[in-house]
């Protein structure tokens, strides 16, 4: 299956870069954002032109007009993102990394033995080190903060415990954020029972790092307390304001809203009103609707993000807009119907604007299915690859498993990836149905270890022992290993 192309895009770079339509670089850093979105920087600098595939305007009036919750996948390749033709991502995988490969690897003796092993087994050594896995969390490996069991069978298997003990690799590829990659590393690995390195995990913000390049003071909001201010610090922004600022400098900013006295200790006024903002960042679910919604609107239609003001024109000098994901449903420890997520906040905050300006609101969606994220995330495959086996490429097979038709599966599909849709989340489909707009190419699952297995079993065939034998001779090896039932 072919990956991304422009023509899938409905996209035309020439026609969208103003770089082409300005060969002199005449236009004002100003304009030249009003006329593409956001200036990418050169190739000497530290991030990556991506080309974006959402919708250039805003989703509220398709929403307010059309209830249909799953856009079709042929909605979406027909589309691309608002602010012109790409998104910024890092060149390389992550600035701030954790070295958290090492915990829970096997015994040195282990790791000797299975190199033996696979010595005696070059060609299934080549084919498992020729795939990879991609997995969405929330719905696939965990809901919440506890594990779906077959996550940790299915983890485990693929860090070696399988007739080769070899390593397979894999990456969490997930639209949740909040924390810092640690902290969220750290917990997922407590949970599934299972090391789970920074260097093989991007949440919906982690590509947003680049921006850093781009910003210096931001309101950054979503997620729990003031943890989102951490990940924008470490992230290289260097003025980050929270809306919980906001609210202990000027009470009466947010009317119904109040202050704990913790939030109180842990907020950082000022005199706002001196101060220019340069773009508003939604890193993830907000906790504050209220005055979320107040704060970000204020400053959609300041003058040239100065709290305080009201534009003349709130679309010549309306400061850029960030939403980490698009999601508008998640799965959720919650037995009935997935909950609604930041694509829900997004939509909203379109319509407000929308309705006190008359148009419709540019904005930037990172996240899956977003193109950026997919190329971020080759970026890490690449280097986890590295890590495990001492080359930096890309496997052949890929499979995604996913959760969500309208993001995990699009943007696999999309991407040329094969795709496994399982029923533990968002999607629940009766057994034999698939998505009927955004359908996984390689199948559907009742869990991830059933895809998992699938998926082994194509690459290194039906008689492949998902168990390592800790009594295993290299010369007869695999005899008395049993695989999983």
């Amino acid at each position: 299956m072919t990956r991304f192309e422009d023509s899938d895009l409905a996209v035309d770079p020439a026609s969208q870069d103003p770089r082409a339509q300005d060969p002199q670089g005449a236009l004002s850093p100003r304009d030249q954002r009003a006329a593409s979105g956001l200036a990418i920087p050169s190739a000497s600098g530290n991030t990556v032109e991506i080309p974006a595939t959402r919708s250039a305007i805003s989703d509220a009036a398709q929403f307010m007009h059309n209830l249909s919750l799953s856009p079709s996948m042929k909605d979406r390749r027909g589309s691309r993102n608002s602010f012109g033709t790409s998104l910024p991502i890092p060149r390389s995988p992550r600035l701030s990394r954790l070295s958290s490969a090492q915990r829970g690897r096997p015994s040195v003796s282990r790791d000797i033995l299975a190199s033996q092993v696979q010595d005696i087994n070059k060609e299934k050594t080549a084919k498992a080190k020729n795939m990879a896995f991609a997995f969405d969390i929330d719905g696939v490996l965990a809901h919440g903060n506890h594990a779906i069991e077959e996550a940790k069978v299915a983890l485990k298997m693929l860090n070696g415990d399988n007739e080769l003990g070899i390593r397979i690799p894999h990456i969490l590829l997930t639209n949740g954020g909040g924390k810092t990659e640690e902290a969220r590393c750290t917990q997922l690995s407590e949970i599934l029972e299972q090391p789970i390195s920074t260097d093989q995990f991007i949440q919906s913000h982690t590509p947003m790092q680049a921006l850093a390049e781009y910003y210096e003071t931001v309101l950054v909001l979503g997620g729990e307390g003031f943890k989102i201010r951490e990940v924008a610090e470490n992230y290289g922004f260097k003025n980050v304001v929270h809306p919980k600022d906001l609210l202990a400098w000027d009470p009466s900013i947010s009317p119904w809203a109040t202050l704990t006295d913790a939030e109180r200790a842990e907020a950082k006024p000022r005199d706002f009103s001196q101060m220019k903002f340069d773009a508003i960042m939604v890193f993830a679910d907000s906790r504050d609707y209220q005055t979320d919604f107040q704060v970000i609107m204020d400053l959609l239609l300041a003058e040239d993000g100065k709290l305080m003001t009201k534009a003349k024109d709130p679309v010549a000098t309306r400061i850029p807009i960030y939403f980490s994901q698009g999601d508008l449903l998640m799965p959720t420890e919650h037995k009935g119907l997935p909950r609604l997520t930041q694509g829900a906040f997004r939509i909203s905050v379109e319509a407000q604007y929308k309705t006190l300006t008359g148009v419709d609101l540019e904005r930037v969606v990172y996240g899956k299915p977003e193109r950026a994220t997919y190329t971020y995330a080759d970026e890490v495959m690449k280097a986890w690859m590295e890590e495990l086996h001492g080359v930096a490429r890309l496997p052949d097979n890929i499979y995604m498993v996913g959760d969500n038709p309208a993001s995990d599966i699009i943007g696999g599909n999309m991407y040329g990836w094969n795709t496994c849709l399982v029923r533990t989340g968002v999607f629940q489909g009766k057994e034999g149905e698939n998505d009927p707009n955004s359908p996984a190419n390689f199948g559907v699952f009742n869990n991830v270890l059933e895809a998992v297995k699938a998926a082994i079993a194509k690459e290194l065939g039906a008689d492949f022992k998902l168990k390592w034998d800790p009594k295993v001779n290299p010369v007869t090896h695999g005899e008395g290993a049993s695989a999983i039932e």
